[in-house]
């Protein structure tokens, strides 16, 4: 990878090394407390519940959109961040966040949230209304990562995300025979996303303030919150400066590069 020059080196060799292999890194402490505070705020407000009186949480989720104020800004754009993505995507290959979303808040409920299924993020064709043909293909248009922002903080009772770690590997190798076409979310879930079922399977848990930085192919799905707090999370797209290359005549390749070229050729 090209040198970082005077950017915060925010991750170790061992925890690139493991977002190559299992397919996320977290970060702790990415932001300060303080701004999730500020930023839980502003979200609270605009689910129209009141955080001190749980009779007014009536649902199980609710689904709030982007977020431009200055603390999801300030949240999105450290430079122990800005460091990581220089590190995991590659210097000039990204485009800082000006905006967070969508949030989906869940709250302590026994209902059914409706949308715990297993899936990945995909990341082009969102123009079409029926979002089961939303697409992605193997060079990952227009996403570089997958990001979770914890705003709150998160135990394994409240809801955190399950992450099927090295399940980017599977998705690889399904996405590689599609081409530059890719394959819809329909598609690639007609089977239950079963190809990463025996994968381990990890919670994205932690204080307010950490963030998980997740290849763009990594299989993970919600759950109920079985908890006593809201959970509140963002999961923006980091997006890229350009496509991602599979064949680099300088083999310059960033670890979510080389993360796809290890799965399609290492049988593991």
């Amino acid at each position: 990878m090209p040198d970082t020059g005077n950017r915060t080196r925010a991750l170790g060799a061992a925890q690139v090394e493991q977002f190559i292999r299992q397919g996320f890194v977290k970060v702790e402490q990415a932001f300060p407390r303080a701004v999730a505070d500020a930023a839980r705020a502003i979200l609270w407000r605009d689910t129209g519940c009141d955080p001190d009186h749980p009779a007014t949480w009536s649902k199980p989720v609710i689904r709030l959109g982007m977020y431009g104020q200055e603390p999801f800004i300030k949240a999105a754009n450290t430079p122990i961040l800005h460091g990581a993505f220089d590190q995991l995507v590659g210097p000039g290959r990204w485009r800082p966040c000006r905006a967070l979303g969508t949030f989906p808040v869940r709250f302590p409920s026994a209902d059914d949230p409706g949308d715990a299924g297993w899936h990945i993020d995909v990341s082009f064709g969102l123009e079409n209304p029926d979002f089961l043909s939303w697409r992605v293909n193997i060079v990952s248009k227009g996403r570089a990562l997958l990001m979770l922002f914890l705003f709150s903080d998160v135990g394994e009772s409240d809801a955190p995300t399950r992450i099927r770690a090295g399940s980017h590997r599977d998705i690889a190798r399904l996405l590689a025979p599609a081409g530059e076409a890719g394959l819809s979310l329909r598609e690639l879930a007609a089977n239950g996303f079963a190809e990463s079922a025996e994968r381990p399977e990890v919670l994205a848990t932690g204080a307010a303030g950490s963030v998980y930085l997740c290849h763009p192919f990594l299989v993970h799905a919600a759950q109920p919150h079985r908890g006593s707090r809201p959970r509140f999370l963002a999961q923006p797209p980091l997006l890229p400066a350009g496509p991602l290359m599979l064949e680099r005549v300088d083999g310059e390749y960033s670890p979510v590069e080389q993360a796809i070229r290890d799965a399609l050729s290492v049988p593991t």
